[in-house]
């Protein structure tokens, strides 16, 4: 099992940190590059659209889940 990293990424002009087990990472890293975005515009596009009640971390992981069920790359 992946131990969990944080990390931290300036959004909107301010610093957060969220933290994921590598794969998750890997895979954001891997959508943004495919989407041309730099990952501090995905994270900050997934924040955005997160319901209020659902803290970063897992919002980003409930992110890459529906990407990689879509079939990872038709985005």
């Amino acid at each position: 099992m992946s131990v969990v990293e944080k990390r931290s990424v300036t959004i909107r002009g301010h610093r957060t940190s969220y933290s994921l087990e590598k794969p998750f990472h890997d895979d954001l890293v891997a959508m943004a590059a495919i989407r041309k975005l730099t990952l501090a515009a995905l994270v900050a596009e997934i924040d955005e659209t997160r319901p209020r009640d659902t803290n970063l971390s897992s919002a980003l992981r409930l992110h890459v889940l529906a990407w990689a069920k879509r079939g990872a790359g038709n985005t």
